[in-house]
């Protein structure tokens, strides 16, 4: 796949050639380069198309795994892990992608072979427009959690995304197989109220973060409607921050796709996430560190909500002096060390990698700053600049993939330590939940008494909601203070940063 690049395309350095291996391979579909100009038809549909489809099947029978483990009763197997990749591959991906391909094809979603074709503007300057099998691949781009666009755009443009109802259906899509593994979970578990809690959470989540997105980018900059600021750009400003976006989906649209991009781990965007506004950026990036729970990947979105739901009942345990149970089985310090290790890996991949980047921005040496050049092009200063860094590796560990597009990270830096992020990402939370599956799956099933704490309630979803959100706040609110929340206060005073 790396060798095959577009006619007169950039050539993949070999770290941008690990990045894009590792990027797809995890299902993170971090994008340091522009796929139309690097990547050929073939690169497109034999690697990036391919990777899409295991690494989405992956995911899934990791989530069956972590399912049996809790439904099986003293039986430590936790099945077959070729058939459940075949099963999700040929009856769920496939199926769907075919049926999600001719609809956006339907409605304008380009699906040929063609080469760039040149073509003369009306204002006679030399230009050319990119063609290639985009409606196939943005369908298991988009059902697969592995938003990678096939133009640099990705679903801001008019060949991937040409309507408002595509728009729609492409929303519809990232949520569709996420929010079906809780469904999955409650018939296996033979309990489908279990799967109803946490489809609730994940909801209530989703609904809360898009209000808040799109409230913030409707109301913009108060800056801009200041005295003194020019009357035209007050008129144009009336309406919202539209910076970034198109048109054609507008403020509700634009911000509805960036939390479901983000939520879903899927990585797609309509619009430019570097353009929100500071809480619109708040909104993206508390989904990111939330460890994928808000639906999450395909498969891996099941399994941290999973996460936390032990951490909930752990933590009523101890409360009311009980040991914790969770559908029968008893959540003890083996599990709950495999969980921990889970959330500090990507902690530490988060945090770390953003300090080290921010270390080696601004040091003097020669050996991280060669020649004086910068490890990465920021197109901000101040707490934006650092809400840039924190973004990548905030994509990178959540296995995500979108981005603050005004951060350059094409940069040596930028691509081995972003796909050192993916990495730890994906798999130290793979590997620990199937450990913790094959635990669970060798306990037996402890029948339910009166003392038991109900997990299917109300009150069961308040309590997870707040572990949640306890957990992310902890681990990450002193960044986050000295990024977003730092630069909408100083938005609101005025301040500038050059």
């Amino acid at each position: 796949m790396l060798r095959l690049q577009a006619p007169g395309g950039t050539p993949l350095t070999p770290d941008l050639a690990f990045n894009i291996a590792v990027s797809f391979m995890t299902n993170t579909s971090w994008q340091s380069y522009a796929g139309e100009t690097t990547l050929s038809h073939w690169s497109q549909m034999l690697g990036v198309a391919v990777e899409s489809f295991t690494s989405a099947a992956t995911g899934m029978a990791v989530g069956v795994a972590l399912i049996r483990g809790f439904a099986r009763d003293k039986l430590p197997r936790l099945g077959n892990f070729w058939v459940d990749l075949t099963r999700a591959t040929l009856y769920i991906l496939l199926p769907l992608s075919l049926a999600a391909a001719l609809l956006l094809g339907s409605q304008g979603v380009i699906q040929n072979l063609r080469p760039l074709r040149a073509l003369t503007t009306v204002e006679e300057r030399l230009g050319t427009i990119p063609s290639g099998p985009v409606a196939s691949q943005e369908a298991i781009k988009l059902l697969s959690s592995d938003g990678g666009g096939f133009f640099n755009a990705n679903s801001a443009h008019p060949f991937e995304n040409p309507t408002p109802f595509t728009n729609l259906v492409e929303m519809l899509l990232m949520l569709a197989v996420p929010a079906a593994m809780t469904y999955t979970f409650g018939r296996m578990a033979n309990d489908q109220r279990q799967g109803w809690a946490l489809f609730a959470a994940m909801a209530v989540m989703l609904l809360g973060g898009s209000c808040a997105a799109t409230w913030s980018e409707q109301a913009g900059n108060p800056r801009l409607r200041a005295a003194g600021v020019d009357a035209v750009a007050a008129r144009g400003h009336a309406g919202g921050n539209m910076e970034g976006k198109e048109v054609r989906f507008g403020i509700a649209g634009s911000a509805l796709f960036s939390v479901v991009g983000t939520a879903s781990a899927d990585g797609a965007v309509n619009s430019m996430h570097d353009s929100y506004t500071p809480l619109g950026g708040l909104v993206q990036m508390f989904n990111l560190k939330t460890g994928e729970v808000i639906f999450g990947g395909v498969g891996t979105g099941l399994v941290a909500m999973l996460f936390m739901v032990m951490v909930t009942v752990f933590i009523a345990g101890l409360m009311v002096g009980r040991t914790p149970e969770y559908l029968g089985k008893r959540i003890e310090a083996k599990e709950m060390k495999l969980v921990m290790l889970s959330f500090v890996a990507t902690a530490v991949a988060l945090l770390g990698l953003s300090g080290a980047t921010v270390a080696a921005q601004f040091s003097k040496s020669s050996y991280w700053n060669p020649a004086g050049a910068p490890v990465a092009n920021l197109a901000n200063a101040g707490p934006h600049g650092l809400s840039e860094i924190l973004y990548a590796h905030s994509s990178a560990a959540a296995t995500n993939g979108s981005a603050f597009a005004g951060l350059n990270a094409n940069t040596p830096w930028f691509n081995l330590t972003l796909g050192l992020g993916m990495l730890i990402g994906r798999f130290l939370v793979v590997i620990p939940a199937l450990a913790i599956a094959g635990s669970l799956a060798a306990k037996r099933r402890l029948a339910a008494t009166s003392g038991t704490m109900p997990t299917h309630g109300a009150v069961f979803v308040v309590l997870i909601l707040t572990t949640i959100g306890v957990v992310t706040v902890l681990t990450y609110f002193p960044v986050l203070a000295l990024g977003p929340i730092a630069e909408h206060y100083l938005m609101h005073s005025g301040a500038l940063f050059r």
